[in-house]
């Protein structure tokens, strides 16, 4: 009987990539801190300068910034404007196609009733 295959990490492991991957910035959560081994070095902070985190108090680049966030916010913009002018065009071109197949097809009519054949009376009723 062939062993089990291992597994590709240890539930350890799988706990501590999922803190950092829902706590990036590495604070501790209570009940779900990994067990440091006794004696090995503290983890490193997941941002070498924690202060890069901090918005800045220096006018020039926080004019730099809004200038960034306009150019996205243009940017955004025009493919909203571009996604919207796609499905209008969509639109335009089912109902065309729509009103092509309408004209192509000839319309139904309904079957007209034959009139009822007359009444043949014989000669010899006539007179």
């Amino acid at each position: 009987m062939a062993d089990a295959p291992s597994l590709p990490f240890s539930p350890q492991q799988a706990l501590e990539f999922m803190q950092r991957m829902w706590n990036p910035f590495g604070m501790p959560i209570p009940g779900f801190t990994p067990s440091a081994a006794p004696g090995a070095p503290p983890a490193p902070a997941p941002f070498p300068n924690p202060a890069a985190m901090f918005a800045t108090l220096d006018p020039a680049e926080i004019d730099k910034k809004i200038t960034e966030l306009r150019v996205i916010e243009n940017w955004l913009a025009m493919s909203l404007n571009f996604m919207q002018m796609s499905v209008k065009t969509l639109e335009l071109q089912k109902a065309s196609l729509e009103a092509l197949r309408g004209a192509a097809t000839p319309p139904r009519q309904e079957p007209t009733p034959e009139p009822a054949p007359k009444k043949v009376r014989p000669r010899s009723e006539e007179r």
